[in-house]
């Protein structure tokens, strides 16, 4: 069963929602040539506890995950396509970076990710991945409407990685959220519209198109977490806690 939850607790939602963004809005534009990834981490890490907040990642441990993921930000590069595990690596102008960030803020969990160039310019092929995941989780998010079956969220999102010339992973995607990170519903980057559960108010959801350059395959680096792709090819990975609401999707991790 999905959860559903009252207006009032989608406005209880909100404050988790606005952190998120922040943390990812500060984090990003400290994300230059010559950062750290592990400086990164400590600086979101720094602002969880200044606001109180849980991490969603430092204790977890999945059964894919090699052991507790122990950092607080996911931090993935270049070929590395999900759940980048932060390390001793100094970014490079032209790096394509992904930030995927989660926590419980009185109680409440929101999740959000996004994809940004090193040194704000790099190749077309780069940018033109990262415009499409952001197309696509703009179009999955229009899907997630009153009326509307899960389903359509992730036609949505694969018509439009499709029509780019993408291939797409579905092993990994979307996801309910609520008091925990992931709940029910899985959500597919790729499906039918029309199929699946009937969309109805009060439903959360992380919604998170993720593409590969030229590959939908992907292999697990021997640090047990960070998802690569098969064939070295760059990725990247966006995402919003998204609330159905009876006039409409409620993007609760926007970013100002």
């Amino acid at each position: 069963m999905i959860p559903r939850h009252s207006p009032r607790t989608l406005d209880d939602m909100r404050p988790a929602g606005a952190f998120v963004a922040s943390v990812l809005q500060r984090v990003s534009q400290a994300a230059i040539p010559g950062a750290n990834l592990l400086d990164l981490d400590a600086l979101a890490h720094e602002m969880i506890r200044e606001s109180g907040a849980i991490s969603c990642y430092v204790d977890y441990h999945p059964s894919f995950g090699g052991s507790p993921f122990g950092k607080v930000i996911c931090t993935s590069v270049n070929d590395a396509a999900l759940h980048g595990l932060p390390h001793d690596y100094t970014l490079e102008h032209g790096d394509l970076l992904s930030l995927d960030f989660a926590v419980s803020l009185n109680g409440w969990v929101t999740d959000s990710a996004l994809s940004l160039i090193v040194g704000g310019t790099g190749t077309t092929e780069d940018q033109r991945l990262i415009d499409t995941c952001e197309e696509a989780l703009l179009a999955g998010i229009a899907a997630a409407t009153p009326g509307n079956r899960l389903g359509d969220i992730s036609a949505a999102i694969g018509a439009v990685s499709r029509a780019a010339g993408y291939s797409v992973n579905t092993d990994f995607g979307g996801h309910g959220v609520g008091r925990t990170m992931h709940e029910d519903p899985s959500i597919p980057n790729d499906g039918s519209a029309g199929s699946g559960p009937a969309l109805k108010p009060g439903m959360v959801f992380a919604i998170e198109p993720w593409l590969m350059h030229t590959t939908d395959e992907i292999y697990t680096d021997a640090d047990g977490w960070t998802l690569r792709s098969a064939d070295g090819s760059r990725s990247a990975h966006v995402e919003h806690t998204v609330a159905i609401t009876k006039t409409g999707p409620l993007v609760l991790t926007a970013r100002t």
